[in-house]
């Protein structure tokens, strides 16, 4: 199987990416684990990108996603377009139009390993 490709896109470069490693960085400061940053614009043709984590219990599940609408909100001035999954606080999903962002209960992503669909998409190094 061939190394995941690692997109050279500064976080300036476009909105979308800007946001995507916003969310990202913004979990880890939540303390989220297993945080990724998949480019799924050209395989998927509802979104660019896609911004998945873990949490390991469902507060915290809930506190990683609440944390990510207010930053980017402060921080962006973009509210999402719909979100899903906050009662049952085992995967909220954060939709900003071409940016998803997936909160996972560390369980739900083993189960679902949504990461295994989109194996040969390029991933955007959001670290600092």
């Amino acid at each position: 199987m061939a190394e995941p490709q690692i997109a050279d896109t500064e976080p300036n470069d476009d909105s979308d990416v800007q946001l995507a490693v916003l969310a990202a960085r913004t979990a880890d400061d939540k303390k989220a684990t297993d945080i990724l940053i998949l480019e799924v614009g050209e395989v998927l043709a509802i979104a660019g990108y896609f911004v998945v984590c873990s949490a390991s219990n469902p507060r915290l599940v809930r506190t990683v996603a609440d944390e990510i609408e207010w930053t980017v909100k402060r921080e962006l001035g973009r509210g999402p377009v719909r979100h899903e999954g906050r009662d049952q606080q085992q995967w909220i999903l954060i939709d900003y139009g071409d940016v998803i962002v997936h909160v996972f209960h560390e369980e739900q992503r083993e189960f679902y390993e949504i990461e295994r669909l989109y194996l040969d998409v390029p991933k955007v190094d959001w670290e600092r």
